[in-house]
């Protein structure tokens, strides 16, 4: 039996939103042409913006449709840096450690090729943005363009404070955007409430299509688009609209999602009672309800999680592996543990098909993967141990 706890990656295609997007995709039309069927798609385009708002607490016009949540975070970070570069210079964007490589990469894209000036902000050990940290930096420098972080971190799963950073980040006229592509789903989400300028979303983590996500893009907040030719939704993103993509989305974002929490709390007990060693990380109480994540002393993640794939069970480890070379997880380096700590880490996250059939079976198949993985050892220390 395949197990499936790796939905922080992707979930899978809700049925309804399936049957949504192949019955719209017999639909004919540019919802950007004046004729009849090109005003049909640009209603089915337009309600299906209506439903995506209602999830997000937010206007329809506030709803920019992107490819996904890497462009969500682009044109809100980039546009949002560049808008204000043009009222006056603003190099200093402030970036917590640890966040998604969506805005990492972005922002050391703006630093090689635009001037932007980084200042990361500590975590603690939680996960979990040093609130007080952030207080210093808006105060000590006064051409801060922006601050972007997470609703909720992708790895360890903590829920970041967002209400005090924008009212922090607000007080020194700064506007925030937040990644909430891992949140999505999993928590209510309320834009309108928050004070942000900008949020991002994607459809395919609430059991949407791969390939569209949102960006909410307050009335009040400018951004210079990355992509230009033709001006449609508000000058911000030009390009034929995916109307059936939509209308999919929509139905994901109308979906009644179950409280993940009593699978998750499985998973969590589990683990502690199969390997006692084993070590939760994230906030244990202010975290995504589907997420646990765990570090493993001694192991490397890559084996456990080809171990456990051998055994049927999709987990993640969070890490990264470069050229072969296994490297540790930037959020755990970020949260200050050490680069052996940090290797052995595995995300389980659960989802709308998981059963608790599914977390048995990963917990059966656990304690040998670490049992063989933990005499593998570190891949980079292979030669030491003689293999």
């Amino acid at each position: 039996m395949a197990v499936y706890l790796d939905h922080a990656a992707t979930t899978p295609m809700l049925p309804e939103a399936i049957d949504a997007y192949t019955a719209a995709l017999h639909g004919v039309g540019n919802p950007s042409s004046i004729h009849s069927a090109g005003q049909n798609a640009k209603r089915v385009l337009e309600e299906a913006r209506e439903r995506v708002a209602d999830s997000l607490g937010c206007d329809p016009i506030e709803v920019v449709f992107t490819s996904g949540g890497t462009e969500s975070v682009n044109l809100a970070v980039k546009g949002l840096w560049w808008a204000r570069q043009a009222e006056k210079p603003r190099p200093r964007i402030l970036v917590p450690g640890g966040e998604h490589h969506a805005t990492v990469d972005t922002v050391e894209w703006l630093e090689r090729y635009e001037g932007a000036v980084i200042e990361w902000i500590p975590l603690d050990e939680l996960g979990r943005v040093r609130v007080d940290a952030l207080a210093r930096a808006l105060e000590r420098f006064d051409d801060v363009a922006l601050v972007t972080l997470l609703w909720a971190n992708n790895e360890v799963g903590t829920i970041q404070p967002i209400a005090e950073v924008v009212a922090l980040a607000t007080a020194h006229g700064v506007p925030v955007h937040s990644d909430a592509v891992a949140a999505y789903g999993q928590m209510p989400l309320d834009f309108r409430s928050t004070g942000l300028a900008a949020l991002s979303v994607s459809a395919h983590k609430i059991g949407g299509p791969i390939g569209i996500g949102a960006l909410v893009l307050s009335r009040t907040a400018t951004v210079v688009p990355l992509i230009h030719g033709g001006g449609q939704q508000r000058d911000v993103r030009s390009g034929t609209q995916d109307a059936p993509a939509a209308v999919s989305f929509a139905v994901a974002a109308s979906a009644s999602h179950p409280s993940y929490e009593p699978l998750r709390d499985r998973v969590v007990a589990g683990v502690r009672a199969a390997v006692p060693s084993a070590i939760l990380r994230g906030d244990p109480v202010d975290r995504l309800p589907g997420n646990a994540h765990f570090t493993f002393p001694g192991c490397e993640g890559d084996s456990l999680l080809f171990l456990l794939d051998a055994a049927g069970v999709s987990v993640s480890t969070g890490s990264a592996c470069q050229a072969g070379i296994p490297e540790a997880s930037h959020v755990l380096l970020a949260m200050g543990l050490s680069d052996d700590e940090a290797r052995g880490a595995l995300r389980i996250t659960v989802g709308h098909t998981t059963t608790g059939a599914d977390v048995d079976a990963f917990l059966a198949a656990l304690p040998d993967a670490v049992a063989r993985a933990t005499r593998a050892g570190y891949a980079d220390r292979a030669p030491l141990l003689g293999r």
